[in-house]
């Protein structure tokens, strides 16, 4: 079965105020996460950079790991390769996410599936900055 986003799902996820843990986001100004955590945090949600490097970005700390990070995360966003986003979304299960959201193509039906089943929210294959103006969002 493959999966479909649910509009109500991201409609909460993109207007109630949240904790984002970006994955795979660093101070490259060239990678997409770069500018889509500055449209997250314009919505008005707090990110937390988790990256290997665990930088700083946008005045928000980063982390090495999901499990580095203190404090409830609401939700994980997914920018690593699909073949890496299955471990990142058990990451974000173990942590107690309450949703994965994984880019735009990124894709991965098992993890996807796994995450509901735990009770996590998914969202699969898109962008903040795709729906927000669909919701009516800047």
């Amino acid at each position: 079965m493959s999966h479909t986003n649910d509009p109500a799902v991201i409609e909460r996820l993109l207007t109630t105020p949240g904790r984002w843990a970006i994955v795979g986001l660093s101070n490259n100004r060239a990678r997409t996460a770069y500018d889509i955590a500055a449209y997250v945090q314009e919505l008005g949600m707090e990110i937390v950079p988790v990256h290997p490097k665990a930088e700083t970005v946008h005045g928000a700390q980063g982390y090495a790991r999901l499990a580095d990070v203190p404090g409830k995360i609401d939700v994980v966003d997914v920018f690593v390769n699909s073949s890496l986003a299955g471990a990142v979304v058990d990451e974000a299960m173990a942590v107690g996410a309450k949703a994965v959201w994984l880019q735009l193509g990124v894709i991965d039906e098992a993890a996807a599936e796994r995450a509901r089943a735990a009770g996590l929210a998914v969202v699969m294959d898109t962008c903040p900055a795709i729906e927000a103006p669909r919701i009516g969002l800047a």
